[in-house]
C-alpha cells in the first residue's frame, strides 16, 4: 500500500509541477501549439517506445473530440508511412529526452516539404526541439519508478498536456454533446448520447386526459397505458399536470373515483426536452425518483420516456 501512495503522490507532484508551468512560457507554447493545430488539416501524432503508446492515446483523443488525428509510428515512418504526412498536416512529436533516434527521417521529412511540427519534450535544448516550430517543454521531475528508469511520471504529464490540447481545441471549435455523439454511435457511451426524442413513445402510446376528467378514467388510463402515470391537459393542449401511483396513493379513499382529475394530480410535473440527451434524461429521473416524463414542447407533451426505455436502450 506505502509503495501505491508514493507512486501516486509522485505522479500527482508532477501534475502539480506541469500546471504551475502553464503559467509561464509552457503555457505561451501551448496557445500557439493549438492555434497551429487549428489551422492545420489533421494533426499526425508520433513517438517511441512509452511515448508512443502515449502519443497513440492522445491522436484517439483528439480524432473523438474533433480534431482529424492519425498517429504514424517513428520507426514505420521511415519505411512508407510517411507518405501519410501531407504540407497540410500538423505534427505533434512526444519524445521525453528529445533524442529519440527514430525520430530523425520524420523531423527531416517535415523540414523538407514544410510541415509544422509541435514538439512535447523535456529537453529544450534537444534534436527534437532544435527542429521544431513550437515546443512544449515538460518540467523534469522524479519518476515515480524507484530506479528512475521506467517512465512513469514523465508519460501521465505528456498524457495530461495531451489531454488538455484536445480539451482546449474541443473548446476552441465549440464541439457540442451532439458532435461528440457522431463519433460515438457504439456502446454504452453511444447509449447516453441518444437523443431523447429517439427512445420517446408518442401519439396513441401516450396516456392523456383533458382536465375535468374523472379519476375512475383517469385510472383506467394509467392501466391501459402501462406507463404508471397519466398527463393531463388544459384546455390549450398543453400539460397543465400528472396523476401518478404516488399521488393515487396520497388521496386514497372512497371518494378517490368520484373525484376530478384537478384535484389529485401534480401541477407542474417535470418534464424533458425532446433533444436532450438520454443520459440527462436518467439523471432527471433518478434525482427526482420518478419512473417517467413527458417530453414536452412549447409545454405541449410530444411524447413520453419511461426508464425502462433507458435501459434496454443501454444507457443505464
Amino acid at each position: 500500500m506505502s509503495s501505491a501512495v508514493r507512486t501516486v503522490s509522485c505522479e500527482a507532484n508532477g501534475l502539480q509541477t506541469l500546471k504551475e508551468a502553464l503559467d509561464g512560457d509552457l503555457g505561451r507554447a501551448f496557445e500557439a501549439a493549438v492555434l497551429a493545430i487549428a489551422n492545420g488539416a489533421r494533426v499526425i501524432v508520433t513517438g517511441m517506445g512509452k511515448s508512443g503508446h502515449i502519443g497513440r492515446k492522445v491522436a484517439a483523443t483528439f480524432a473523438s473530440t474533433g480534431t482529424p488525428s492519425s498517429f504514424v509510428h517513428a520507426a514505420e515512418a521511415s519505411h512508407g508511412d510517411l507518405g501519410m504526412i501531407t504540407p497540410q498536416d500538423v505534427v505533434l512529436a512526444l519524445s521525453w529526452s528529445g533524442e529519440t533516434a527514430e525520430l530523425k527521417d520524420m523531423l527531416h521529412h517535415t523540414r523538407r516539404f514544410r510541415v509544422p511540427v509541435v514538439a512535447m519534450t523535456s529537453n529544450p535544448d534537444s534534436s527534437l526541439a532544435r527542429n521544431a516550430d513550437i515546443v512544449l517543454v515538460l518540467p523534469r521531475t522524479v519518476e515515480a519508478c524507484p530506479h528512475g528508469l521506467a517512465p512513469t511520471t514523465s508519460t501521465t504529464m505528456q498524457l495530461a498536456l495531451g489531454d488538455a490540447l484536445a480539451v482546449a481545441l474541443l473548446e476552441s471549435r465549440g464541439f457540442s454533446a451532439s458532435d461528440f455523439q457522431t463519433f460515438h454511435p457504439g456502446g454504452k457511451l453511444g447509449a447516453s448520447l441518444t437523443r431523447v426524442r429517439d427512445l420517446m413513445h408518442a401519439g396513441e402510446a401516450m396516456p392523456l386526459v383533458p382536465v375535468g376528467t374523472a379519476m375512475s378514467e383517469a385510472i383506467l388510463a394509467i392501466s391501459t397505458k402501462s406507463f404508471g402515470c397519466v398527463g393531463v391537459l388544459d384546455a390549450d393542449g398543453a400539460l397543465a399536470g400528472i396523476v401518478t401511483d404516488g399521488d393515487l396513493r396520497r388521496h386514497m379513499s372512497s371518494r378517490l373515483l368520484d373525484l376530478p382529475i384537478d384535484e389529485v394530480m401534480t401541477r407542474a410535473p417535470r418534464t424533458i426536452d425532446p433533444e436532450s440527451i438520454a443520459s440527462a434524461a436518467l439523471e432527471l429521473m433518478n434525482s427526482s425518483k420518478i419512473m417517467a416524463l413527458f417530453v414536452v414542447e412549447d409545454r405541449r407533451p410530444l411524447g413520453i420516456l419511461h426508464v425502462h426505455d433507458l435501459l434496454r436502450a443501454g444507457v443505464a
